[in-house]
């Protein structure tokens, strides 16, 4: 990727955007997926997700929806963002059949991430095969979204995308509970002490771009913060997650959506930065 030069301008154009899209976000992902559709062929597919319910409206008329293609004419290189502050601390956790995912809901205190000096609270995770985002139209074979909130509603996600290869760490911690799953109608499972930093990032270097849920009600103003470095996971531990939800489908990834008049920024430390 060439490095762009920063100019002022930008500069201050991405932070008047951020400002003006950090107001409170309301909207959660719903908790009950089972209205709306993955498949374009389904009257509740997702080109038609902003019909299902008035509130859902978003999904169809936003204009900063999420997933987007994250292409390098978009792209500005910086280096004033600063590292992803995680302060993660184990807790009771459960995972959640929500109709098109497994999510991994965090009972207890997680701990949270600190962006622009406000603290987001860990709230839970969830994966999609194959990714939604993808990088200069590259797809891979799995997403995980760690979805946080700060005191006042706003929302922050980071994303994390994964190939095929080697098994990944934290998903081996959950594949007896998926297992057990799979073959019943269970729609949560307790798992116990779960420590959210056994989700590894691999990397200092992320995308930073102002977006939605990927999901009803598709609510914007999402503070998006995706690890560059692309990880590794079997092709059985994606398997297992998408089993596990028993909802006929091979796939739960959104669309890519139009990227308007929006930046993407990729934070690089610089070589002094320790």
């Amino acid at each position: 990727m060439a490095k762009l030069q920063m100019k002022p301008l930008f500069c201050i154009l991405f932070i008047v955007i951020i400002l003006q899209h950090s107001r409170p976000t309301k909207s959660q992902e719903v908790e009950d997926e089972s209205e709306f559709s993955y498949s374009e062929n389904n009257e509740r597919g997702p080109s038609r997700w902003g019909e299902i319910h008035e509130e859902w409206g978003a999904c169809s008329n936003g204009t900063m929806q999420s997933p987007i293609d994250m292409f390098n004419q978009r792209v500005q290189i910086v280096s004033h963002l600063g590292k992803l502050k995680r302060s993660y601390k184990p807790a009771n956790a459960a995972l959640k059949n929500r109709g098109h995912d497994m999510m991994l809901r965090f009972d207890g205190e997680a701990g949270a991430i600190e962006i622009n000096g406000t603290e987001y609270a860990l709230q839970q995770c969830h994966w999609h095969s194959p990714s939604e985002h993808t990088i200069n139209g590259r797809r891979f074979d799995l997403e995980a979204h760690l979805v946080h909130k700060s005191a006042d509603g706003k929302i922050a996600v980071i994303g994390i995308m994964y190939k095929i290869g080697r098994p990944d760490p934290f998903l081996l911690s959950l594949e007896e509970h998926l297992t057990a799953i799979t073959d019943t109608t269970e729609a949560e499972r307790a798992v116990g002490v779960m420590n959210p930093r056994g989700i590894k990032f691999g990397s200092r270097k992320y995308y930073r771009y102002i977006g939605s849920l990927t999901v009803p009600p598709c609510t914007e103003n999402v503070v998006w913060s995706f690890v560059q470095k692309v990880r590794t996971v079997t092709r059985e531990q994606v398997r297992l997650l998408r089993v596990a939800v028993h909802d006929d489908s091979d796939a739960n990834a959104r669309p890519l959506q139009p990227i308007n008049e929006r930046w993407i920024q990729l934070f690089r430390p610089d070589d002094k930065e320790n």
